[in-house]
């Protein structure tokens, strides 16, 4: 029954020294103490021009997110990794003129049509000067992995709000407004902008 019950005390004060080591390792890793012993740091960069290419995506329309992320990791022996991050993102919804042919354009009476190829998601990203960690538990070794992952759902996350909020419709009504003036100065007479179908090449004049 001795034996019994100092192996429990043992198991126990092993178990208290776990943890001690993972709340000391916690505090000094959010510290930053080792900052101290860092004299300076030096970076080296080689940039190499690799492509140029000519875009022609009229930009019209951006929505900015704010999002606070709850990320976690299930591990099976050591305690859950969790990482909550403050994220600011931003989509931009955006035209391909690029896609406009002579033939997408056409006269309809008095007026001209202009066929525009339908609106696109163009960009999704995490704005990281406005972003920042907020708190990690349990990392360990894996935090850099941990926060990545976080990120990277993140910005899905983004893609994924732009389309329920609407940005491709809100694309749409853009053009209309910043378009049509421009193209009516230009062409003298009327203009009515119509979207290319999204499933296949035929269209007809309404």
């Amino acid at each position: 029954m001795i034996r019994f019950t100092n192996t429990i005390v043992r198991v126990f004060l092993v178990v208290l020294l776990v943890i001690g080591l993972i709340s000391l390792w916690e505090q000094v890793r959010h510290r930053d103490w080792f900052s101290r012993f860092r004299k300076e740091e030096k970076t080296l960069h080689s940039v190499v021009l690799k492509e140029v290419t000519a875009l022609g995506k009229l930009e019209l329309v951006k929505y900015t997110f704010k999002d606070i992320v709850e990320h976690e990791q299930v591990k099976d022996w050591l305690p859950d990794a969790q990482a909550v991050l403050i994220i600011e993102g931003e989509a931009v919804g955006c035209v391909d003129l690029t896609q406009v042919k002579a033939t997408d354009i056409e006269p309809e009476g008095d007026s001209l049509v202009v066929w525009l190829p339908q609106p696109e998601l163009c960009t999704w990203r995490i704005n990281h000067e406005r972003s920042r960690v907020y708190t990690t538990r349990f990392a360990f070794l894996d935090e850099s992995q941990l926060v990545n992952a976080a990120y990277q759902r993140a910005e899905r996350q983004i893609r994924q709000s732009a389309l329920n909020s609407g940005i491709l419709a809100q694309t749409q009504q853009n053009a209309e407004k910043m378009l049509r003036p421009l193209l009516e100065q230009v062409a003298g007479k009327k203009v009515v902008i119509r979207y290319q179908p999204p499933d296949g090449p035929a269209r007809t004049l309404q």
